[in-house]
């Protein structure tokens, strides 16, 4: 008997050791794949922002060793991380953007950006899955899907007609799967767009008229994304308002003189009107990365 007992807590206290490797290891397997782009010490309580979409979602912006754009730590992302801590104090940043994301790119793959379920919505499903402890996700998409037809300051509208059907029909699905895998209570919040393509206006008289024809491109691509939030009861930071997109009161721009305020923003708020070896370059800086977390955040409080 004695023989029996001594085997039965040597097998019980090797059940607990093996017990314990196994938490541990899973514990590190959750850890390690929320590691990417992400802010703060996981803990038990962490809650988690997954940020997802294309380059700005990233946070990306020009750099001297990357001229053309690097991802940074200065991005939307990361400022809106430091102001929702005021309402998720342990909360953790997750970063699942790719450069060049389009709607079709999230459904089906082809970006240059490697997820282990193939696609960026299907790595951002299994996480949340993963993560019931997710309180919000922010969606940045549309604008790689009109690029192409805005190039040379020369808009091809039937280019941007089919763009646009596309973004309308595919952010439908994006966001019907988000939604059934997304825990109960997360808040998940579309980013509208700001028009780059107004720093054309200082190119004389042809870059002013392709720069009027921008502003009705980007108010097409935000009414369609509006639009198919609203059908998905998603609400959508509207960025645009943030870059005074639309506002036409003259303004003053230094080494210029008077442009329209939408100019001026545009030229405050992106790198499009910066020097060479950083500009011209459409992704915003600091200043122009703080206005869309601001509009995220004021979009967050409307849903209170």
């Amino acid at each position: 008997m004695r023989l029996r007992h001594l085997r039965w807590r040597s097998w019980s206290r090797s059940r607990a050791i093996l017990g314990t490797c196994i938490g541990i290891l899973f514990l590190t397997g959750v850890a390690a794949l929320a590691a990417p782009g992400s802010a703060g010490a996981v803990t038990a309580r962490s809650e988690y922002y997954l940020a997802l979409g294309g380059s700005g979602s990233v946070g990306e912006q020009p750099t001297m060793l990357s001229p053309r754009g690097q991802r940074t730590d200065d991005g939307y992302a990361n400022d809106l991380f430091d102001l929702e801590r005021a309402r998720w104090a342990d909360l953790r940043l997750v970063k699942l953007g790719c450069p060049g994301e389009t709607t079709m790119t999230m459904l089906d793959g082809g970006a240059h950006c490697h997820y282990d379920g193939g696609t960026q919505l299907a790595d951002a499903v299994a996480f949340l899955h993963l993560h019931p402890s997710t309180v919000l996700v922010t969606l940045d998409l549309g604008f790689n899907d009109i690029r192409p037809c805005l190039i040379q300051q020369r808009v091809d509208q039937p280019c941007v007609t089919r763009a646009i059907d596309v973004v309308r029909d595919q952010m439908s699905q994006i966001l019907t799967a988000l939604h059934a895998a997304e825990p109960p209570g997360a808040r998940l919040v579309g980013v509208g767009h700001y028009d780059p393509y107004l720093a054309a206006y200082l190119d004389g008289p042809a870059g002013r008229a392709f720069a009027l024809q921008s502003l009705g491109v980007i108010a097409r691509l935000n009414d369609a994304l509006r639009s198919a939030y609203a059908a998905a009861d998603v609400p959508m930071a509207d960025v645009a308002a943030s870059f005074a997109t639309t506002d036409t009161k003259v303004a003053t721009l230094a080494g210029v003189g008077t442009v329209p305020q939408d100019v001026a923003r545009a030229c405050a708020y992106t790198w499009m009107c910066a020097p060479t070896p950083l500009g011209p370059n459409q992704h915003p800086n600091d200043t122009g990365y703080r206005a869309i977390s601001a509009a995220i955040d004021d979009a967050l409080a409307d849903r209170q």
